[in-house]
Formats: structure tokens, C-alpha cells, sequence
């Protein structure tokens, strides 16, 4: 883990800073780290998430294209 401390001068040099760092990492870690702060919001409202379904579960529905 980074334990650098950086000063910045305003919010948008660390807003970048933020981005880039986020860009730089891999798209499963983001996801994962996306994942952790709806886990996080939900715990702050008391509430469950409910709990993932495979996607075979699904329902699917197939439209017919009028202009095919």
C-alpha cells in the first residue's frame, strides 16, 4: 500500500491526481472498489442489497425489428 502523502494546492490539481490514479488501475479493481461503496451506502442506510442473480435467471424477451 502507497503511504505517500501529497499536498495539493487546489481541488481540481486533486481531482486529477484522483482520476488518473483511478485510470491507471485495472477495470476489476475499479469495479471491485465501486462495488464496496454501494455495499458501504447501503450498510449507512441500514438496508440489504439484494443478493445477486445469474443472469440465466433472467427473463428474456425477444422483439421482432419491424424494418427487417
Amino acid at each position: 500500500m502507497d503511504k505517500t502523502l501529497r499536498k495539493y494546492s487546489s481541488l481540481d490539481e486533486m481531482k486529477a491526481d484522483e482520476y488518473r490514479y483511478w485510470q491507471s488501475r485495472p477495470a476489476h479493481e475499479r469495479i471491485d472498489a465501486v462495488e464496496e461503496m454501494v455495499n458501504t451506502a447501503y450498510a449507512l442506510k441500514g438496508w440489504e442489497p439484494e443478493p445477486s442473480k445469474p443472469r440465466a435467471e433472467w427473463p428474456v424477451l425477444r422483439l421482432r425489428c419491424p424494418w427487417l
